[in-house]
């Protein structure tokens, strides 16, 4: 009779305590995927408000364009500072700290009386890069295994959703509203992810002992400033020039320094022996592939149909009819980026890798074969969305599969930093052939959009490559075994 009573109330006990964690690891996804999607889209975001912020600050567009290049700027070198310290003292705290600076520096840009103020906000907003790698890393210490790979996927994929809706949602915000509201808005999203950490994540148990390399730290950004602002800035101060040259030798000697250096130095704060891996090199090439890939679409499409329809290549959009039309592409890449999730829980992350790169590639030699019809640019958009979506989703999980859980910041860290170079670098050279072509008039030529479409579709063709070097399922849980990696395949 006992036996009888007792087994429901155990059942329910059961699944009681299952449904507990579960209800927890579902909140801490929310609350990182809000985190992360602020910071996403807020490096958007600006880019198509930069003339109405310039005439309204006063400056010069070129000059409003330091908004984006300070923000790329201080995620680069913070990232792997900070997500170095998240594996040092704790993730859950460096998090916290990261979406202060966050919160204050979006309240700061929504009040900016000028542009100095605007630069110094929008550097505060660029600690946030480190959310990903803090995320993925709590992700990897706190949830389940078998949810691990799907969660990585759709946190990855937010980073490029959330840049495909600060590209759709600037012009409206901006038309009816003012270019404040572009940081009044996402504020609200920060608050409250900030709250989901404070109260509704916890701290992680996993922590790597040492100290922050300190000279490590000062030449990384010695040589990511120099090259990023070399590229931000080489198409406003020409190619060739002294100091464009000059920032870029000295961005690359210091970044062959900083390799030297990391493997001489105790406690790196970047394990560059980590990139011996396959699973990690192959999916740092990708993601510099994807990051030009993403920014590069970002500004050919969105120019090329608010061209005016008598050039008889435009289709003559208004900013928020142009921005409309990337939302096949946000949507493709919230689908994929879960899709990508399951795939690689099944089958590992090269198959998906491989499907996205293709993807890609495919989405720019259409385009670039014609692009006088919307179809063209709308399927262009839908397989962009499917390929970066399976992409970053499939990076991420395959460094995770190759690093120990305690260097997992790190290696995410670099990864991030990578794609933000090569975020960089597709909006300059994209930006400097659309500049470059021009008519007697100051239009964009067709040909500039060709050649911008070819150029990408090249990029993408490295990203297949890459993903077919990348270890297949026997290979990675060798190296995983080698790089010490005890929860591979679990």
């Amino acid at each position: 009779m006992s036996t009888t009573t007792q087994s429901p109330s155990t059942g329910s006990t059961s699944m009681a305590a299952e449904s507990g964690p579960r209800r927890r690891g579902t909140a801490i996804v929310l609350f990182l995927s809000l985190g992360g999607l602020s910071f996403a889209v807020l490096q958007s975001l600006v880019a198509p408000a930069l003339g109405t912020i310039g005439k309204d600050l006063g400056v010069a567009t070129s000059d409003a364009s330091w908004v984006l290049t300070a923000y790329l700027l201080s995620a680069a070198v913070l990232t792997p500072i900070l997500g170095r310290l998240g594996d040092m003292v704790g993730k859950r705290k460096v998090i916290i700290v990261v979406l202060v600076l966050l919160l204050v520096g979006t309240v700061l840009a929504a009040l900016a009386p000028n542009l100095g103020v605007l630069i110094v906000a929008r550097i505060l907003q660029g600690a946030a890069g480190a959310v990903m790698p803090l995320s993925i890393g709590i992700v990897r210490d706190e949830l389940p295994k078998d949810r691990v790979s799907v969660t990585i996927g759709l946190l990855s994929a937010i980073f490029g959703i959330g840049a495909g809706v600060g590209i759709v949602a600037a012009g409206p915000i901006v038309e009816n509203l003012s270019w404040h509201w572009l940081f009044w808005l996402p504020a609200v999203l920060v608050a409250i992810a900030l709250l989901g950490a404070i109260f509704g994540i916890p701290e992680s148990p996993v922590r790597t002992p040492g100290r922050l390399d300190v000279l490590g730290t000062g030449i990384l950004t010695v040589g990511l400033v120099g090259l990023l602002l070399a590229i931000s800035e080489g198409e406003k101060w020409g190619w060739g020039d002294v100091k464009t040259v000059g920032l870029i030798v000295l961005g690359a000697v210091a970044l062959v320094v900083f390799v030297f250096v990391e493997l001489r130095v105790k406690n790196p704060l970047i394990d560059v022996r980590l990139f011996k891996h396959r699973g990690v090199w192959t999916a740092h090439v990708a993601v510099l592939a994807f990051g030009f890939a993403m920014f590069g679409t970002f500004i050919l499409v969105p120019t090329l149909l608010q061209l005016p329809t008598a050039l008889g290549y435009g289709f003559g959009k208004n900013v928020t009819e142009s921005g409309l039309y990337l939302l096949p592409t946000v949507v493709a890449m919230v689908i994929s980026g879960v899709v990508a999730g399951i795939l690689i829980r099944l089958v590992g992350p090269k198959i998906p890798m491989i499907i996205g790169a293709i993807s890609v590639t495919v989405a720019f030699l259409i385009p670039a074969l014609g692009h006088t019809e919307e179809w063209q640019i709308l399927a262009s958009g839908i397989l962009t969305g499917i390929g970066i979506g399976m992409a970053l989703a499939s990076a991420s999980n395959a460094i995770v599969e190759s690093v120990p859980a305690a260097q997992t910041g790190e290696a995410i860290s670099a990864n991030t930093v990578i794609r933000t170079i090569g975020s960089s670098i597709g909006t300059a050279v994209i930006a400097a052939l659309i500049s470059s072509n021009v008519s007697a008039q100051g239009a964009p030529l067709d040909e500039a959009f060709t050649i911008g479409f070819w150029a990408s579709a090249g990029v993408g063709v490295l990203a297949i490559v890459a993903a077919l070097a990348a270890p297949g399922l026997r290979a990675r849980r060798r190296e995983a075994v080698a790089a010490g990696v005890e929860d591979f395949g679990e």
